[in-house]
């Protein structure tokens, strides 16, 4: 189990990597870069959210695309 602190510690972390990555692929244009950042963002929060409600792990994706891939031909 995770204690606040640890939370609160894990929560900045991955904050801080992946808005530090989106706001770089956002600066450069590289709209599918940002799009797949934001996925891994919200994929890393909710492997966190399961593991503090003490969810066993899903098994792992290997390729995930926004609902409308018309977004990632954008440049």
């Amino acid at each position: 189990m995770m204690t606040r602190d640890q939370l609160a510690a894990e929560l900045l972390r991955i904050s801080k990597l992946q808005l530090s990555d989106i706001t770089r692929a956002v600066k450069n244009g590289e709209k599918s870069i940002a799009l797949n950042e934001v996925v891994d963002l919200g994929r890393r929060l909710n492997r966190l959210a399961d593991a503090v409600a003490g969810r066993p792990p899903q098994a792992a994706v290997t390729a995930v695309r926004p609902a409308d891939d018309r977004v990632l031909s954008e440049a």
